[in-house]
C-alpha cells in the first residue's frame, strides 16, 4: 500500500472515531481538529458515508450510524 493511501486510511479511521466519541460534529470542527482542508475532510466523509458509517442529519453536521464496526 502506498504511503499516501495508508495516511488517508488512518485519517478516515481517526475521523470516524472522533465523530463516534463526540456524537454530532460540524464539518468546521473536523477541519480544525485534523488541520486539513475542508475538501479533504469532505472526501473522507464521503468514504464514510458511502460505507454507511456516518450520516448527515443537517447540512454540515455529521454523526455515526448504528452500523457495527470492529475497530482494530
Amino acid at each position: 500500500m502506498s504511503p499516501s493511501t495508508d495516511r488517508m486510511l488512518n485519517r478516515v479511521k481517526a475521523l470516524y472515531l472522533f465523530i463516534r466519541k463526540k456524537g454530532t460534529v460540524t464539518t468546521r470542527e473536523l477541519v480544525e481538529e485534523f488541520g486539513t482542508t475542508q475538501r479533504t475532510i469532505q472526501r473522507d466523509l464521503n468514504v464514510l458515508s458511502y460505507n454507511n458509517l456516518v450520516t448527515s442529519p443537517a447540512r454540515g453536521m455529521w454523526e455515526t450510524t448504528a452500523k457495527k464496526v470492529k475497530v482494530s
